[in-house]
């Protein structure tokens, strides 16, 4: 009897074990199964996430990214459109001309950078003659932009243009005192002219336009002259020469229209009060013409989309978007179609200087280094 039990309990045991077994090994294939099941579907997510992203890549490998020194929602708005006409998106990244260009140099062939835009034809200069930028042979843009305000290799491209003029105290200036820069340097002027540092590329500039113009000689005695009869030494950017015309510190100012539009404009009624106290003269209309200069940009030398970048280049250059520059900055199209707003229609028109900018740019070096010798802070 006893032994009986022995084998019914050695047979249970068996069985016990022989089901722990199954059940060890079913669980074991199950988790197999489950971890070839989460393998697969993982092995699917990451295919599919890696779709989407060769999609989304897809999707942005034609969008021009653009470098750019403006900061006006007037731009953003015509890239917006220029993205509504052609379905290629502008990817904006701001910052300091000067760094910007920096910024280009150290990324050199890694740069996203499609476009760089700046004010002033002799950063532009710049940027070009560091070698990061690129010859553009395009019909439509230069039948759109003048040459003398492009590149003389086409490596950049005038957009908008502004001249820099005299503003002067209504009450204390009349305008038949008006002629030249040269006769701002006049005995009767001195005390009495405010004008931006020699760090100010708009400065310099004017001044490489005259050493083109009349000669570094020339160009020397004229920025000697200012420096004797500047109101205060000089602080602040344009629109502080305006208003110092204002609190009395002199009665005359060098400043770019755009700036004096805006202040028209402005949402600050101080800023108005002091442009309407003050009248705007186009110099040099019988000699050499008023200096104009630009903000333009170019395409750069590693751009990954070129030929998107050529077409933004395209539709800021055409009749409508320089209409839209022209009527929201103060600023002057560069295409000779393109409508003026009413406001710089109010100022008359004006004989500009005869001079490719790319001068500008050229001439630079030798301008700072006389408005160094002279004093010039």
């Amino acid at each position: 009897m006893r032994l009986k039990k022995n084998r019914i309990l050695t047979a249970l045991v068996m069985l016990l074990t022989t089901v722990l077994v199954l059940s060890a090994c079913g669980g074991e294939e199950q988790q197999e199964a489950n971890a070839a099941k989460d393998s697969t579907n993982n092995q699917s997510n990451e295919t599919s996430n890696e779709s989407s992203e060769q999609v989304e890549e897809k999707d942005d490998s034609g969008a021009v990214n653009l470098y750019t020194s403006r900061h006006y929602d007037s731009d953003n708005e015509l890239f917006a459109t220029f993205t509504e006409q052609t379905g290629i998106e502008v990817n904006v990244v701001q910052g300091d001309s000067d760094e910007l260009i920096e910024r280009l140099n150290r990324e050199g062939e890694a740069t996203e950078a499609d476009l760089f835009f700046t004010a002033d034809a002799g950063r532009l200069f710049r940027a070009k003659d560091a070698g990061l930028l690129q010859a553009v042979e395009n019909e439509t843009i230069t039948n759109n932009i003048p040459e003398s305000l492009r590149d003389t290799d086409n490596q950049w491209f005038g957009l908008t243009k502004r001249a820099r003029v005299f503003v002067y105290a209504n009450d204390r200036v009349d305008e038949s005192e008006l002629s030249t820069y040269e006769a701002l340097t006049e005995e009767k002027w001195q005390g009495r002219v405010l004008i931006r540092s020699s760090e100010n590329i708009y400065n310099q500039s004017l001044l490489a336009s005259i050493i083109e113009l009349n000669g570094a000689d020339a160009a020397n005695e004229w920025a000697s002259g200012i420096v004797e009869n500047m109101a205060r030494e000089p602080q602040g950017g344009d629109r502080d020469q305006a208003k110092a015309i204002a609190s009395g510190e002199g009665d005359i100012a060098v400043i770019n229209t755009y700036y004096f539009g805006n202040m028209l404009n402005s949402e600050d009624p101080e800023e108005v009060k002091v442009a309407e106290g003050l009248s705007l003269f186009f110099p040099n209309q019988e000699t050499t013409g008023t200096h104009i200069n630009v903000s333009g940009l170019g395409v750069t030398k590693h751009a990954k989309n070129k030929d998107n970048a050529i077409k933004l280049i395209e539709f800021l250059s055409s009749e409508e978007a320089q209409g839209r520059f022209a009527e929201a900055n103060y600023e002057y199209p560069v295409n000779p179609n393109a409508e003026v707003s009413e406001l710089l229609k109010s100022w008359g028109e004006f004989k500009a200087q005869d001079l490719n900018l790319t001068k500008l740019g050229e001439n630079n070096a030798e301008a700072v280094m006389i408005l160094n010798e002279v004093g010039w802070k």
